[in-house]
């Protein structure tokens, strides 16, 4: 009898105490001090993608996952069901509910037991936010004081959040998103009617009832909430009943893993940053992860992969795999191969045709000489060591053939075309810091992927370089005034890598695309665009040693065409340019015809002065009236010194009348802006300048 007296007098205590919640709770919380929540905001770092999808997330400090949640980004369904199950009068009380407290005494004197302790969500949100080791009367009246200050401060969509975000589904999960995650691997912004119902239910007693140690337990507390929601018209008996006949979870899924690399070094440029935001496209990250995993694994187990997708437009970086498996030891999948500077084999050639076009050194039809050649000691030889004779440059540069490269590089100059490339923004490592020589253009010097897809996508737009972005959080994508050619050689190029043969059961034309495989068979790279995107790959072994067989057409390009294949529907090609010259080899201009090193007989015992242009000066500002009325705008005068006559002078690409033996020339243009002059005498030999003509 004494003891029931105590239950009951206990439980007058606590109904007493809730019908006097009003007054009471007031004091208590006066009495508490100042409310701290700087424990609760602490979150999971998360990374998302351009369309706000979870890349990855890492845990937090003391090993939680905690990841970033609002009511907004959850079910409404599973609200509706967490608040009938947990807190009925949610937006009817102030934090503690007279009602509910004083039916927990009544089923506490009746039971002899604690059958629901009458707590409120702001309640339990203040229990998480200040956790205490014992349950006790003085425990729960501090809870109380506390309820009603979250709410007070916060609001009631704010406690939501917060029991959101700190509500314990077992082991090391906080929140719902982080469950959600765990155990049905996605976000909980959809979910079942039994998910949901599991969800409610897993926070009372996270650990007895975790599905992947206690599936029984959990299925048990899962129907408990669902005929509890269904009584409530929460939910219907059909679909309790649907709901009942599914499986619940048996294991916790990882969490996604998608673009490491890329989410490490977001970290690295903001590591105080709690959300990032990178432009990347998780669907396309995902399928490219595969494919690169996929193409390494028919290579052999050392080798990795590597692939990099660029929207031309915005220089902005869609999909980023750094390796072939970014948790393989044996690949070496923590090393970000899109950064590591290797050689490119003969995927630098289209950037020597480039400049010898822009400089009048030749033209698509001009023909070269494939046959042996020595250069002091260097003797090149093509890869298959054989020679096709007398070629055009566009089969030269699509058959990749190395002595027609060379021969145009040695024109250029080695270090002009390093000079050139990095005025573009992109610095090529020569061994040992050596002197350039002609083997660069064959990748005698090392690049980066990055770097490499940079300088195609700067074919792709014309010749200017993008300004390559992978993060959102920067604003508007860094402008790039660099320029890597004039548009008119850059489309030669393109419209010759357009037509080169693709590999076996790849659409031709889709793309231009070029190859390369390093010295020693080490890297194997493909790089192509469209009018729309830029994909560079490559394949080979981190450590750089060597695969025996690594041929880039056979390894790399099927790689390069999958991803395009990826992409969706082709995305055309850029426009040809104002200015270029459509020509067949017969009817190009004497100098152009073929690429002669042999001086004409009329002129060989004379001693020839250096062709220089003498006017316009290199990066002179020219005032012809352009910005006035077009017809009133003056013609640009052209002069030369030295060289041998005749003399072809080029404008943008595009000849300016006939070869002359005159030295002087003019040429009307027809807009403002930078041009570019050059000229070429009977011997081939050139001079270039650019001007701004206002």
């Amino acid at each position: 009898m004494a003891r029931d007296r105590r239950y009951l007098a206990l439980a007058l205590a606590i109904a007493g105490l809730g019908l006097a919640v009003p007054v009471a709770a007031s004091r208590i919380a006066g009495a508490l001090g100042a409310l701290d929540l700087s424990a609760t905001k602490e979150t999971s770092v998360v990374v998302l993608d351009r369309n706000e999808v979870l890349l990855r997330a890492f845990t937090t400090r003391v090993g939680r996952w905690r990841l970033p949640v609002t009511a907004a980004d959850v079910d409404p369904r599973f609200l509706r069901m967490l608040i009938a199950y947990e807190d009925r009068r949610f937006y009817a009380h102030h934090g503690v509910d007279p009602l509910s407290l004083g039916r927990a005494a009544l089923q506490f004197a009746s039971e002899r037991r604690i059958v629901s302790g009458g707590s409120t969500l702001s309640m339990q949100v203040a229990r998480l936010a200040e956790p205490r080791e014992h349950r006790s009367l003085s425990a729960k009246l501090a809870q109380m004081g506390r309820a009603v200050l979250l709410e007070r401060k916060l609001g009631k969509a704010g406690v939501l959040d917060l029991y959101l975000r700190l509500a314990p589904y077992g082991g090391n999960l906080e929140g719902i998103r982080a469950a959600t995650f765990a155990y049905f691997g996605k976000e909980p912004k959809r979910l079942s009617i039994a998910e949901a119902a599991l969800l409610v239910a897993l926070p009372q007693s996270p650990e007895a009832r975790r599905p992947d140690l206690h599936p029984a337990a959990a299925r048990r507390a899962r129907d408990k909430v669902l005929d509890r929601v269904a009584a409530a018209d929460i939910i219907t008996s059909a679909e309790r009943d649907a709901a009942k006949r599914e499986p619940v979870p048996t294991g916790r899924r990882p969490f996604p893993l998608l673009a490491p690399h890329a989410s490490e070094a977001a970290l690295r440029r903001v590591p105080d940053a709690g959300i990032h935001r990178l432009t990347l496209d998780a669907a396309l990250q995902a399928s490219l992860e595969n494919l690169a995993r996929d193409a390494a694994a028919r290579l052999g187990e050392k080798l990795s992969a590597a692939i990099l997708v660029l929207d031309n437009e915005t220089g902005e970086i869609r999909a980023h795999v750094g390796a072939a498996d970014y948790l393989s030891e044996v690949r070496a999948g923590a090393l970000d191969m899109t950064e590591a500077v290797r050689s490119p084999g003969s995927a630098l050639k289209p950037f020597v045709y480039a400049q010898a076009f822009e400089s009048g050194v030749a033209h698509p039809e001009t023909l070269l000489d494939d046959r042996r050649t020595r250069y002091g000691a260097y003797a090149p030889e093509n890869f298959d060591r054989g020679f096709e004779g007398t070629v055009t440059a566009r089969r030269a540069l699509q058959a990749s053939l190395n002595l027609p490269a060379v021969a145009l590089l040695s024109e250029i100059g080695p270090a002009h075309f390093l000079a050139r490339l990095a005025n573009a923004g992109v610095r090529l490592a020569l061994p040992d810091e050596s002197a350039p020589g002609l083997a660069v253009g064959l990748g005698g010097a090392g690049i980066s992927l990055r770097d490499l897809a940079a300088l195609y996508a700067g074919l792709a737009r014309g010749g200017a370089m993008p300004a390559l972005v992978e993060t959102r959080d920067t604003g508007s994508p860094p402008l790039n005034a660099r320029r890597l050619c004039e548009p008119v050689a850059c489309w030669y190029v393109a419209d010759i890598l357009r037509g080169t043969p693709p590999p076996l059961n790849a659409p031709a034309g889709r793309i231009a695309f070029k190859t390369g495989t390093s010295y020693g068979y080490r890297d194997a790279f493909a790089v192509g665009f469209d009018k729309v995107h830029t994909v560079a790959v490559w394949l080979g072994r981190p450590d750089n040693g060597a695969v025996p067989g690594l041929v880039a057409r056979q390894a790399a390009a099927p790689v390069l065409f999958d991803t395009f294949a990826r992409l969706g529907p082709a995305g055309g090609f850029p426009e040809p340019p104002q200015g270029r010259l459509v020509s067949r080899t017969a009817t190009l201009p004497p100098p152009l015809r073929h690429l002669r090193k042999d001086t004409p007989k009329t002129f060989a015992a004379a001693i020839v002065a250096p062709l220089k242009i003498a006017f316009p000066p290199n990066g002179a500002r020219i005032d012809l009236g352009l910005t006035e009325r077009a017809e009133a705008a003056a013609p640009l005068a052209l002069k030369a010194e030295g060289g041998v006559p005749p003399l072809t002078w080029i404008v943008n690409g595009e000849p300016v009348g006939m070869p002359e033996l005159r030295r002087q020339a003019s040429f009307v243009p027809d807009g403002a802006g930078f041009t570019r002059v050059s000229v070429i005498d009977a011997q081939g030999k050139t001079d270039s300048v650019v001007v701004r003509l206002e």
